[in-house]
């Protein structure tokens, strides 16, 4: 499709609100996503390493602990 102008290209035959708003909203809706999902993803690691930190790096619950055979 080809246009006379750069606002004939913006207004879109009068859609170019709906078109441009929804891509707006789209991009802003996926921004938030990504803010959460590394937000999410920070909290995670964080209690993870509180977890292993509480278990012990042998996994049996208490720090400094030996299987003995």
């Amino acid at each position: 499709m080809q246009w006379e102008s750069w606002s004939a290209f913006w207004d879109m035959g009068g859609a170019g609100f709906f078109v441009w708003g929804s891509y707006g909203v789209t991009f802003a809706v996926i921004g938030l996503e990504l803010v959460l999902v590394l937000q999410r993803r920070k909290e995670t690691v964080k209690r993870l390493l509180r977890w292993r930190r509480a278990v012990g790096k042998d996994g049996s619950g208490r720090a400094g602990a030996r299987m003995e055979s």
